[in-house]
């Protein structure tokens, strides 16, 4: 078994350091900071992983391991207008995660 946290990004009042001396290994992340309907791209998965995986020298390495949310905008679901465009950003997404060797995402 693993221990996660769930951690909301940089601007989260609880750090990585703070999951760290918690006992974490893993973290449940998703970009909060991209819209949904927006792909997330390859560049900015593998920069968000590498800040969670890379530990500084004499800490606890964290491991990204379980992607919280890929958000599902409104017009798929009520399958407006927007919604290829929208399924075919989230399929990019996916593939994003994937590729970082995420292989999880709740």
């Amino acid at each position: 078994m693993r221990q996660a946290w769930r951690w909301f990004g940089p601007d989260d009042p609880v750090s990585l350091d703070d999951i760290r001396q918690a006992g974490a290994t893993d973290v449940v992340h998703a970009l909060h900071h991209v819209p949904p309907g927006e792909a997330w791209t390859g560049a900015e998965v593998a920069a968000r992983k590498a800040l969670i995986d890379t530990a500084p020298a004499g800490r606890s390495r964290l491991t990204w391991s379980v992607v919280e949310s890929i958000p599902v905008p409104d017009d798929v679901k009520r399958l407006g207008g927007g919604a290829k465009k929208s399924i075919d950003a989230w399929i990019a997404s996916l593939e994003a995660v994937a590729g970082a060797g995420i292989d999880v995402v709740c």
